[in-house]
């Protein structure tokens, strides 16, 4: 049982690379991506050295160098956390130290609260110290969990350029770091489904259940609606693999890419995971069992299976309804703690501008070399490069790390679209049309709206822990969410816990729309700019899915009228506002 009711997710792939160091010796758990085998190299070599440990580079002649790099990652973070968490549990109670920080941490109706604050009212005596030496054997360290982006996973090749074996992608090495790992935590795989590495998952047995039916590592699989995560988990029930936690994320309104789905709102695809859950286990438990006994494997009670939120939480109330009403175990709270520095690494300028942004900064992008849309942020050093080397006739960047090198229109090998290759070849191509199209500005510019990730999101992790080097490019991309914008300021990881709780009130002086309905606002901005992108040639493929996607914001809108009174943590002035807001929206659809 985890102490906390909330959780990191993954911040691009440098700005929670490090969060479990910082975060988990309080019992919290984080998600750090383990995309950058680079950026992961240079953070253990900067950890190792400040600990004097051993700091020899793993160098990209080394075999299965990428795997190698991420668990040595792995198991650094892992007794980082083991020798912190151990020197916070001997440490003194009552005197501000990280255990009595730990327990000031949790949420005020945790059962370790309740029972530290009443040990601290104790006399001095055996009763007292007999009750500080149980709660110090309760507490528990956060989860050091990590994610992959299941569809970033390039084939590589060997040093004299000769394709290696299937194991070798990308993102199966990532997985391999993992498995090898001395972590017992999960693995986040995001972005759809990927056949490939999902099956690879049968390779280590750390993902099969021991004879008690205890997993040494998990699987958590990121979804946006019912059904994906349905077929996703039937896939690896049938290869005996248990998913123990559906992480149910808006499509819209989150950090980092986006995934619009079909107008599936989130209030009814949690309806109906609630509703659903014990139809959907039961599915799994008769691919899963059948699955184990052909390993030669039983187990001793049936595994658990997790439902968590995450996507434009924003304030006490909206948590602890999630909770309560759809009966979650758990919410995702990741943007807003770009703002608090103790726990993510955003360098100093781009903290600055995120503190002070209003909600124009923030937008909805096809800046993404994956051609999956992207939270972008106006503000950023990369996007301003970006206009920069437009503006000078250079567009595009040089692509260094290639992690999402993927076409090859003009190429034998794979490039990146955002890279300065591509995009010349691109612009090239489109000038030469004869005769021009009318919109041909229109399409250059979407080829050049094209920006480089793998550098950009992760420079501010090293500018902050001062590992930038004199020649590299220290343009900084960052991805929030939209919800951000109703933040204005920097925090300390009391303050962040503390609004998440309720303690305090970090929004006091913001009049903030419900999270159901910034959502809805986002589905339906969305929705309206596509359509004007696709008027001019509309097919029936397209007008179906128009009109598909419209039914379904009808639908979630009928489904948070009837919601609205239940929300019953909310005043009656709160409720017949979201009725209003609903209303007009309705209104914008018809």
């Amino acid at each position: 049982m985890m102490p906390h009711t909330f959780h990191i997710p993954v911040l691009g792939l440098g700005y929670s690379i490090d969060t479990p160091i910082k975060v988990a010796k309080y019992g919290i758990s984080s998600v750090a991506s383990i995309v950058d085998d680079e950026l992961i190299e240079r953070m253990r070599v900067h950890y190792a050295r400040q600990r004097g440990e051993d700091d020899r580079p793993i160098t990209k002649a080394e075999p299965d160098y990428r795997s190698r790099r991420i668990t040595s990652y792995l198991d650094l973070m892992q007794r980082i956390v083991e020798e912190e968490f151990e020197n916070l549990k001997g440490q003194p109670f009552g005197v501000g130290s990280d255990i009595d920080r730990y327990f000031s941490l949790l949420p005020a109706d945790s059962e370790l609260k309740v029972r530290y604050e009443a040990m601290i009212a104790m006399p001095e005596g055996m009763e007292k110290d007999a009750e500080a030496f149980g709660l110090r054997a309760q507490i528990v360290p956060g989860s050091i969990d990590v994610n992959i982006m299941s569809k970033v996973d390039k084939m590589n090749t060997d040093s004299e350029g000769n394709l290696l074996d299937d194991i070798y992608t990308d993102a199966l090495a990532a997985l391999r770091g993992f498995a090898l790992s001395r972590l017992s935590s999960s693995i986040i795989l995001s972005a759809g489904m990927n056949p490939h590495l999902y099956s690879y998952l049968e390779a280590f047995a750390d993902f099969l259940p021991d004879e008690d039916g205890n997993f040494r590592k998990k699987v958590i699989l990121k979804v946006s609606d019912y059904r994906s995560a349905l077929i996703q988990a039937k896939f690896l029930a049938k290869k005996g693999i248990w998913v123990s936690e559906f992480r149910i994320e808006s499509g819209l309104n989150c950090g980092g890419h986006a995934f619009a789905t079909e107008g599936n709102l989130l209030g009814p695809v949690l309806e109906e995971f609630k509703n659903r859950r014990d139809e959907m286990f039961t599915e799994l438990l008769a691919l899963y069992e059948p699955a184990l006994k052909g390993k030669g494997i039983t187990f001793a009670h049936a595994p658990h299976t997790r439902i968590s939120v995450q996507g434009g939480i924003g304030t006490a109330a909206e948590n602890a309804f999630l909770l309560e009403h759809y009966g979650i175990e758990a919410t995702g709270w990741g943007s807003p703690f770009l703002l608090v520095p103790e726990v993510t690494n955003v360098d100093k300028a781009t903290l600055n501008e995120l503190a002070n942004a209003d909600g124009d900064a923030y937008y909805v992008s096809d800046s993404s070399p994956l051609g999956v849309l992207f939270n972008n942020f106006k503000k950023s050093t990369a996007e301003k490069q970006r206009l920069e080397r437009i503006a000078k006739g250079r567009p595009g960047s040089p692509c260094n790390k290639r992690y999402l090198v993927s076409n090859t229109e003009f190429t034998s090998e794979p490039v990146c679209t955002a890279s300065r290759e591509y995009q010349n070849l691109k612009i090239k191509q489109l000038l030469a049309l004869d005769p021009q199209p009318a919109d041909l500005q229109m399409q250059i510019n979407a080829v050049t709206e094209k920006l480089c990730l793998c550098e950009g999101l992760s420079t501010a992790a090293l500018i902050k822990n001062n590992l930038i080097k004199p020649r590299e490019n220290s343009a900084v991309a960052i991805c929030p969410g939209p919800n951000l914008a109703w933040f204005s300021g920097i925090y300390s990881l009391d303050e962040m816990v503390g609004h998440i709780y309720g303690k305090i009130d970090l929004l006091a002086k913001h009049l903030r729309p419900n999270m159901f309905i910034n959502e809805l606002n986002l589905y339906v901005d969305y929705l309206k700019k596509d359509v004007e992108r696709h008027a001019a040639a509309l097919n029936d493929k397209k007008a179906k899915y128009f009109s598909k996607f419209r039914a379904n914001l009808i639908e979630g809108i009928n489904y948070y009228k009837k919601l609205i009174p239940e929300i019953t943590n909310q005043t009656v002035a709160y409720r017949q506002e979201m009725m209003a807001q609903l209303e007009a929206i309705e209104a914008r659809l018809s």
